[in-house]
């Protein structure tokens, strides 16, 4: 019997707030499927993340559906272990001072730091799992450091370790080196590389095309709410696309499995409608 899909989103209403964000979506991906999805702000990147991480849900309706890894239905924590989620708002939910373990340990819970009764919860083989996965990433020497005694790069890789403390199948990162110079980029963009490799399934929400490393395969263009164009990286990141999705003049560059926007002009071609 095949793999479920880890998403399958079918005429799908979802809303955020008061605002309706997609109508009538429907968006399948695989297990082991390595993904970018991208779009301009509004079009529904952070709306989409959230759905797959449970934390929206659409509109109750007949013959609609989200199924994550075949299921209608999950207890939360549950699903947290088999996916890791590392975004910016999860990054700023966290207190200056918690330490590195501290971090890494929450994964266990889904929580923001581990304090009060959640504290007395926490084993002994949870405190040597997440010292194991800092160790993976260099951080065993800064695991009661807090994080405000960090490069931005360290703090990242702390929530990285967090995400990954379960050994999930899947990762899902929402512009994963937003805030990082040149070197914290490369470095955590290696990692990310290196996971790919291992066969996780990889979701990368950005607007940058330089985060998207050559093992993502597929890429998923976002606008106004609706899928404008889903395929092969190739086929999908050149210049009439992303120039169509934007609403403004791109050329697209690749070099060595790494594609780069930069600004066209409105000599060299208009704008085209997908």
């Amino acid at each position: 019997m095949p793999d479920p899909k880890l998403l399958e989103i079918h005429d799908a209403t979802i809303w955020r707030g008061s605002t309706c964000v997609f109508e009538k979506l429907n968006l399948d991906i695989a297990q082991h499927e390595r993904v970018a999805i991208l779009g301009p702000n509004g079009s529904g990147k952070t709306t989409l993340l959230k759905t797959i991480d449970r934390e929206l849900y659409p509109a109750s309706k007949p013959g609609s559906y989200i199924r994550i890894l075949g299921k209608d239905r999950w207890n939360v924590w549950e699903l947290r272990k088999r996916i890791g989620v590392v975004s910016n708002d999860l990054h700023h939910r966290y207190t200056p001072t918690t330490s590195a373990l501290e971090v890494v340990v929450s994964g266990f819970y889904s929580s923001i730091g581990v304090h009060g009764v959640l504290a007395d919860r926490v084993t002994a083989d949870q405190v040597a799992a997440a010292m194991d996965t800092l160790s993976k990433l260099g951080l065993e020497s800064l695991c009661k450091t807090a994080l405000l005694g960090m490069s931005s790069g360290q703090q990242r890789r702390c929530l990285l370790a967090r995400a990954l403390v379960h050994d999930p199948d899947t990762l899902i990162l929402d512009e994963p080196t937003s805030g990082l110079d040149f070197a914290a980029s490369f470095d955590y963009l290696g990692r990310i590389r290196r996971l790919a490799r291992d066969g996780r399934n990889i979701i990368i929400v950005t607007h940058h095309l330089n985060e998207i490393p050559p093992e993502v395969e597929r890429v998923i263009l976002l606008r106004q709410g609706r899928v404008a164009a889903d395929g092969l990286k190739a086929d999908i990141l050149t210049a009439e696309s992303l120039s169509s999705v934007y609403e403004t003049p791109i050329c697209v560059a690749e070099v060595d499995g790494y594609y780069l926007a930069y600004p066209g002009t409105n000599r060299e071609f208009s704008v085209p409608t997908l």
